[in-house]
């Protein structure tokens, strides 16, 4: 007996340890208790190509799958939370008994339709891949149709079609990372990890292997910088069968856990294509002077009140700088100009380093069809100069929006008094709204 129980622990073993190595989605970075091999995957197409491909990469391999169209043979694997130890999600459909989750943990169940079984609930059904049986999960209200249009899906299930779509696309890929923080394995068999912090902006590295993350962020993408080092990020992709809603992605914590929150793909045209392709041929004019690069490479100085059109926008890797192309309205010239479109460094703002800034740089449109200014008088304004019979529009475009205001009879005042600046008073005449007279103060 004792013999014989021996080998049924060392059959149950190697079974064990068949199951793991088998299995393909399970990942771990370089460094954890024990080294798992990933299988070089060979499948791994996503049901339905959308009618119309769109340009961006992601959008046009990952759809989201609502569960009310779901079809049949498609994929997940069980990967219960701590409360789903708790609260079991699947039934044996062979004798109705509710299953322990940690028994179904890595299973993979495949999704095998629907349907009222004339009880209080209808029963959403699977058949398991690793153990040939039927299992079921019974919908909490009353009929699919209600259950299927909310995001709460098939609790434990990550989405497989993801995982084989992202296997494919980007297996032995180069990325650019752009979270703040990833994560190293620190456990074979278990989900320990820790936490690092120090990967740079936009560092180049290479996909070492995909695999299954969580249930919310199915997608494990493992990748090793240029030094070995290797760490991963458990991204959601399509969402499908996620259970967050869309806007619980905009939370700051969860954007890392996005494709795009942690990765950029090495393709300028396809990040491009996204937030930066809205500014592509907009108008704009320089707020102060600056410095461009001219169409020789040569630096030059632009003067406050240029007018470009914007040609091109293209990320610069390792940084949160763009280059921008710009076309002299006037002149037809053509310059570049890095800009950013996030202040990370208000004490710079303040010591004056802010041109950097798109939004203190550049204003829409093209000055001179502003209220009220004129081509006349527009060298002056460029040079911050007013005199008297200026417009309004004239002294807002020259010295900007006044720190005060005053009013006597016949006449009202604008004042200018910020720190740095010389002090200057405008004298309006009501009866016309032009300058009557301009008082300076060193």
């Amino acid at each position: 007996m004792k013999k014989l129980m021996i080998a049924a622990a060392a059959a149950l073993l190697v079974l064990t340890m068949q199951a793991q190595e088998s299995n393909k989605y399970i990942v771990k970075t370089k460094g954890a208790v024990k080294t798992v091999v990933a299988e070089q995957p060979a499948e791994g197409q996503t049901e339905e190509k959308a009618k119309e491909e769109p340009q961006d990469l992601l959008s046009r391999y990952f759809h989201y799958v609502s569960l009310c169209d779901w079809k049949e043979g498609m994929r997940f694997m069980v990967i219960p939370d701590k409360k789903d130890m708790v609260i079991k999600t699947f039934a044996d459909a062979a004798t109705g008994q509710m299953v322990s989750s940690r028994s179904l943990r890595h299973k993979i169940m495949v999704y095998k339709g629907h349907e009222n079984t004339g009880g209080l609930h209808e029963h959403i059904n699977f058949v398991c891949e690793d153990d040939g049986k039927a299992y079921y999960f019974e919908v909490p209200t009353l009929s699919f149709d209600d259950y299927c249009y909310g995001k709460l899906g098939v609790p434990t299930l990550a989405y497989l079609g993801d995982v084989d779509t992202a296997i494919e696309l980007f297996k032995d890929k180069v990325l650019f990372t752009t979270a703040e923080e990833y994560y190293v394995d620190t456990e074979l068999d278990g989900d320990g990890y820790k936490t690092i912090f120090d990967v740079p902006d936009g560092t180049e590295v290479k996909v070492v292997a995909v695999g299954v993350g969580t249930r919310s962020f199915p997608v494990k993408i493992i990748v090793a910088d240029s030094n070995g080092r290797e760490f991963y990020q458990n991204v959601a992709i399509s969402r499908t069968n996620s259970g967050m809603r869309d806007d619980e992605f905009d939370i700051s914590n969860m954007k890392f856990h996005t494709f795009k929150g942690a990765f950029e793909l090495p393709d300028d045209s396809l990040a491009a294509s996204g937030g930066y392709r809205k500014y592509v041929g907009k108008t704009v004019f320089t707020l102060y002077n600056t410095e461009m690069i001219g169409q020789n490479g040569q630096r030059t100085r632009v003067a406050r009140l240029s007018t470009f059109v914007i040609k091109d926008v293209k990320p610069q890797r390792g940084s949160h700088y763009v280059k921008m192309t710009l076309k002299g309205e006037s002149t037809g010239r053509t310059y570049t100009k890095e800009v950013t479109f996030v202040s990370q460094n208000v004490a710079g703002d303040i010591a004056g380093q802010r041109e950097d800034l798109f939004d203190n740089l550049f204003a829409w449109g093209n000055p001179l069809t502003l209220p009220g200014v004129r081509q006349a008088n527009f060298a002056d304004v460029q040079k911050s100069i007013v005199r008297a019979g200026f417009t309004e529009g004239e002294v807002k475009l020259a010295l900007g929006e006044p720190t005060g205001h005053g009013e006597d009879g016949g006449i009202y005042t604008w004042v200018y008094n910020e720190p740095g600046r010389p002090y200057v008073r405008v004298t309006f005449d009501k009866a016309t709204n032009k300058v009557k007279n301009i008082t300076r103060q060193k």
